[in-house]
């Protein structure tokens, strides 16, 4: 006990024998008799630490001759002996100060384990919320790409986050119906301005090329009213250019309602299988006179029959209006040549060609635009109004197919596609 707690242990009976000394000699028994005797005369309540009853006191005491201050305590045990402990207050102070550092180490590396603790435990409780916050500024941003994903265990965090996500869906399903809300509606007011333009320029158009005729057919009836001719040929040949300025007309405002019906798509197509030779050949058929005037010939071999998807109203005023521009601006040999070919995507490619002059290059891309002509005067001659390729672009764009033009060595061929299957 002794050396594993610094103490000096020293028992002695009631006439000075030494029953047990800690110290091992006689001398330091003597030591500590004496040291017991002059504790007993010098007692001083001020240094008394602690004493009960009669049976033991402690005190503290100095040792001058050991320079340094002990914590003795003194008492009779039961059977009569003295009993004297003594430990030095330094070693106290040394394992004082043992046990403040090792409790200040303990507290300093408590304090830091416990803020280490802290953050790891705000970093996994803030996280999820961290991440709820960017899911949130980017919904902000209409991004909603972000999602939530939730842990092992759900908590209520995890509820936000899943209702964030449906929050999210039900934003991005909304937002992509006003989207396409809002495109139809564009979609809708860019038809109304077109057509209220094409509405202008078909207006426009028509006021123009019926004023020349409308002029014709009056200076020749106000003629005929006026008498300015007895000679019944000038009278016939006055009543012939009122006829057939009528009839030019008649056939340019059939085109120009059936073009406006086209592009308005108030004329619903009717696709019908249809053999596509015998309207080719009813077509030459009732041509037959027009081509015998203008002394064309004609080429065109049906060797099988070619079968094709379309309406056949529609594919005869077409092909009606190729063949008449062919037979119009025929040259040279007056050569007219009708071919079809194997089209890509399932189709056929009918071509209609004529030994006449090439087109202009800068003109070509013109042909399709509503009273475009190359050659006005040559137009004017044979009745033309600039509407048939027009009417023909109408027809194709209606059956989401392709028509073209195209300049070859010896003359120029127009073309275009329907459907086989």
């Amino acid at each position: 006990m002794c050396a594993n707690n610094n103490l000096s242990i020293l028992v002695a009976s009631p006439d000075g024998t030494i029953v047990l000394s800690s110290a091992g000699e006689n001398s330091s028994a003597v030591m500590y008799v004496n040291l017991l005797d002059s504790m007993l005369r010098m007692r001083s309540s001020e240094r008394v630490l602690l004493e009960e009853s009669n049976r033991y006191t402690i005190e503290r005491q100095t040792d001058s001759r050991m320079n340094g201050d002990y914590i003795v305590l003194w008492g009779s045990l039961e059977d009569g002996n003295t009993v004297l402990i003594r430990s030095a207050v330094e070693s106290m102070k040394d394992s004082a100060e043992v046990s403040n550092q090792f409790l200040l180490f303990v507290g300093v590396g408590t304090i830091i384990f416990s803020v280490i603790v802290s953050i790891l435990l705000a970093k996994k409780i803030t996280k999820p919320i961290t991440e709820l916050t960017e899911i949130s500024r980017r919904m902000t941003e209409l991004d909603f790409e972000a999602r939530y994903i939730p842990r092992n265990k759900q908590n209520e965090i995890d509820d936000l986050g899943m209702h964030m996500n449906k929050l999210a869906d039900s934003l991005e399903e909304s937002i992509g119906e006003l989207k396409q809300a809002n495109a139809d509606l564009m979609h809708d007011i860019e038809i109304r301005d077109q057509s209220e333009e094409m509405r202008k320029e078909f207006l426009a158009n028509v006021s123009h090329e019926l004023k020349t005729p409308i002029a014709l057919i009056q200076g020749y009836a106000e003629g005929l009213e006026d008498g300015i001719s007895d000679d019944p040929e000038d009278r016939k040949y006055y009543c012939d250019v009122i006829i057939d300025e009528a009839k030019k007309m008649n056939r340019m405002v059939k085109q120009m309602l059936a073009l406006n019906q086209l592009e308005f798509g108030q004329n619903n197509i009717s696709l019908e299988r249809f053999d596509l030779n015998d309207v080719i050949e009813a077509q030459l058929h009732s041509t037959q006179i027009l081509m015998e005037q203008n002394d064309i010939h004609m080429e065109f071999h049906a060797d099988k029959p070619v079968y094709v998807w379309a309406d056949e109203f529609l594919v005869e005023q077409a092909l009606n209006n190729y063949i008449t521009n062919a037979i119009h601006y025929a040259k040279n040999e007056k050569l007219v040549r009708i071919t079809l070919t194997d089209a890509v995507d399932n189709g056929v490619r009918v071509s209609v060609y004529n030994s006449g002059d090439p087109i202009p290059k800068e003109s070509l891309p013109h042909l399709w635009e509503k009273f475009y002509k190359v050659d006005k005067a040559r137009t004017r001659e044979y009745g033309g109004s600039g509407i048939g390729l027009s009417v023909v672009k109408a027809v194709m764009d209606s059956h989401h197919r392709k028509c073209g033009v195209q300049n070859l060595p010896d003359g120029v061929e127009f073309w275009f596609e329907l459907d086989t299957k």
